[in-house]
This record gives structure tokens, C-alpha cells and sequence, in this order.
């Protein structure tokens, strides 16, 4: 039987939708969005004009996946290093672009019924910045749809460094670092994601073979689809067709061709989602 076309979607993205299986889909997509760089270099256009072009790209994708009932979507939107490795006028362009699309993209996210949350050290964005943040934050709080997270200002490794520091101070509350005690479940409740499962599907645009820092410690069993598309020109239905190759693959968490299948894994995540970080047993 045929999967019905959810509302909204073009004839394309109608047409990849239709070889999924709507019972298989992720639970939580993470984007890596790569490649508006070249985007503008190919077309000897400044930087700047890749970043806004990808604005629509994000729009694209957000309401494409939003349509077809994913419950969780990331985007890796502002390195930490690139406040470090950027030229300060293309980093104020960027923060300017953050809060233009942020003002423009809200009433879009209340239409869809979706919910914008933020990872990152939030504190060391502009004053200004961290205010429009939280305008659009609470304009969509009430939303019971997929939960749109922005990385923003965004690092793995200090994700985990601020996780130890606060299990730290937790035990340090808690009578003392004697009572200190670490496992994956309370690094997990400790992490920036602790609100959302574990990505099942990790996206990188422009053809790169790297995480970039990016979701270290959660991404540890997620599928790893990469397009050669650069982000500018990505838009939904690359997003289905990324679902379709993680629909062809079997998930085996460390185990035997045919476990996940028999047990989905079995455990339910803080968020509600399959756990596999809980069923490590080594690679295969």
C-alpha cells in the first residue's frame, strides 16, 4: 500500500516520500549545512552572498521535515570556531543574518507547528543576538510539533566540558565530590541535548567526510548520509532522498544482523526515542 502524501509537499519531494516507509522514519535528523562558500566562489560572488542564499535552504528543509512528522531536527547553523577561524566582518554578518531570519521565520514555525530551542554557549553571542533568541524562542514555545534546535556558537568537545564541569558541581551540591558518580546516562542528562534522543541520521552537505565537531558524543551510532549538494542548493527533497539511504540500512548498534529488527533496541531514551547508547557492546 502506498504511503499518503502529506499536505504541503511538492511534486518532487511527493515523489521520494512515496519509496519511504512512514513507520521507519528518524526520529531526530542533525544537518551539517556545508558549502555556501563554494556556492558563492562558483558564481565569483563574496561569502556573504552563500549565507543568505542558504536561508532558504534552511526554510526548505525545516518545513519538509516538519510535514512528514519528523519529531526532531538540528542544524549546525555557528561553529565556536568560527568566531576564531572567520573574518569579524563576515561573523557580524552571519549574527545580522541569525536575527533577520529569526524576525522573518516565525510566523513560518507557528504555521508548521514548531518549536525552536538553541545548543551552544548562548552567553557569548551579542546581547542583541541572545534577545532575538529568546523572542523567537518563546513565539513558538507553545508549539507541539518538531522541535527545531540551532546550533549556535556551538562545539562538541566543550558540550563535554561543560557536562563534566556540571556534573561536578552537581556532586560538589550533593555533599562532595566523593559522591561524584559518571556513566553514560549521566553525561547524557548533563548534555546540551538532554531534552532531545539521540540523532538517528546525521546530514553533511558539499561532499565532506567529517563531523566537524559536531554532536560527538550523541552522533556515536547515528547513520552518516553526505550529498555532494552544496547547502545553497539543498532543499527538501534532498532531505527525503538522505532518508531514503538511511531506510536501506540496517541498524545494528554493535550487535548481529537482525537485533534491532527483534528488539528495536528495546530501550526508550529521556525523550522517548530508541537509546542505542545503552546497548554498547562494541563495533561489528
Amino acid at each position: 500500500m502506498q504511503a499518503t502524501i502529506p499536505a504541503g509537499l511538492d511534486r518532487k519531494e511527493a515523489e521520494v516520500y512515496g519509496r519511504l516507509d512512514p513507520k521507519r522514519l528518524p526520529k531526530h535528523i542533525a544537518i551539517i549545512m556545508d558549502g555556501n562558500g563554494r556556492w558563492a566562489r562558483r558564481r565569483h560572488l563574496p561569502r556573504i552572498a552563500g549565507h543568505r542564499a542558504g536561508v532558504s535552504s534552511v526554510r526548505s528543509t525545516v518545513e519538509t521535515a516538519a510535514r512528514i512528522g519528523i519529531p526532531a531536527l538540528t542544524l549546525y547553523a555557528f561553529s565556536e570556531e568560527n568566531w576564531r577561524k572567520r573574518p569579524a566582518s563576515e561573523v557580524d554578518f552571519l549574527m545580522g543574518l541569525l536575527c533577520r531570519y529569526l524576525k522573518a521565520e516565525v510566523p513560518t514555525l507557528n504555521k508548521n507547528n514548531v518549536r525552536l530551542e538553541y545548543i551552544g554557549r548562548q552567553h557569548e553571542l551579542p546581547p542583541s543576538v541572545q534577545e532575538k533568541m529568546r523572542w523567537a524562542r518563546e513565539a513558538t514555545a507553545h508549539n507541539t510539533g518538531m522541535v527545531l534546535t540551532l546550533a549556535l556558537n556551538y562545539s562538541a568537545r566543550t558540550e563535554l566540558v561543560d557536562a563534566f564541569k556540571s556534573l561536578a558541581d552537581a556532586a560538589a551540591r550533593n555533599g562532595g565530590l566523593d559522591h561524584l558518580e559518571i556513566d553514560e546516562d549521566a553525561v547524557s542528562r548533563h548534555l546540551y541535548t538532554r531534552h532531545l534522543p539521540d540523532p538517528d541520521l546525521v546530514v553533511r552537505t558539499s561532499g565532506e567526510m567529517r563531523l566537524s565537531n559536531f554532536l560527538l558524543w550523541q552522533l556515536a551510532y547515528a547513520e552518516i548520509y553526505v550529498t555532494p549538494t552544496l547547502w545553497p542548493e539543498f532543499r527538501g527533497s534532498h532531505l527525503l532522498e538522505g532518508i531514503a539511504e538511511y531506510q536501506k540500512r540496517e541498524r545494528r548498534y554493535g550487535g548481529l544482523a537482525g537485533d534491532a529488527d527483534r528488539g528495536e533496541v528495546a530501550k526508550v531514551s529521556r525523550a522517548g526515542a530508541p537509546a542505542p547508547h545503552s546497548t554498547r557492546s562494541g563495533r561489528s
